[in-house]
């Protein structure tokens, strides 16, 4: 042990042979990948994956013929071999998605217009229901039962604020209708 002249703590200088500095340390994870490749301990078995010769994804022919509209990304030239036709764009809805597909998918227009898309389908799909006699369960179908048993609070609190604004909204109705 030495006295180091500007440190007052005393320490042993460790100095180690040249030869350990080569083995690797007994439970330290990845050492030795940053030293010079002769002395590294795993050289002869490291090597880069071969590629693929034969890609058999390259040659997929396409699911079936396309009877619906089905929409793609202009950045590509045709379409995937393989897409969904369970819901073709019908409505509405469908010709906003259609002006959507006309913007580049980095263009924000695109992605809002394609989230509108969705929103007016589902009082598309409201509409639908009704003049089909079937009245939705709007309770139901946005989870409401599984909120109340698992997110009471949550559930509490959104009933709270929801009833909050519509009696401000009538409020401010019942005000205007006055004058």
């Amino acid at each position: 042990m030495s006295k180091h002249p500007d440190d007052p703590i005393t320490y042993v200088e460790q100095t180690e042979p040249e030869d350990r500095q080569r083995r690797p340390p007994a439970g330290i994870q990845g050492w030795g990948a940053d030293l010079d490749p002769a002395v590294r301990p795993a050289v002869p078995k490291e090597r880069t994956p071969q590629r693929f010769v034969d890609a058999h994804w390259d040659d997929i022919e396409p699911q079936r013929p396309r009877d619906v509209k089905v929409f793609h990304s202009n950045e590509r030239p045709g379409l995937t071999p393989v897409y969904g036709t369970a819901q073709p764009p019908s409505g509405l809805s469908g010709l906003i998605r259609h002006a959507a597909f006309r913007h580049s998918e980095n263009d924000l227009r695109h992605w809002l217009m394609l989230l509108f898309a969705d929103r007016v389908n589902v009082v598309e799909g409201i509409i639908d229901d009704l003049a089909h006699g079937h009245v939705p369960n709007i309770f139901r179908e946005m989870g409401g039962p599984a909120e109340w048993k698992y997110n009471r609070q949550g559930f509490i609190r959104k009933a709270v604020i929801a009833g909050g604004v519509v009696g401000l909204l009538l409020y401010l109705n019942s005000r205007r209708s006055r004058r």
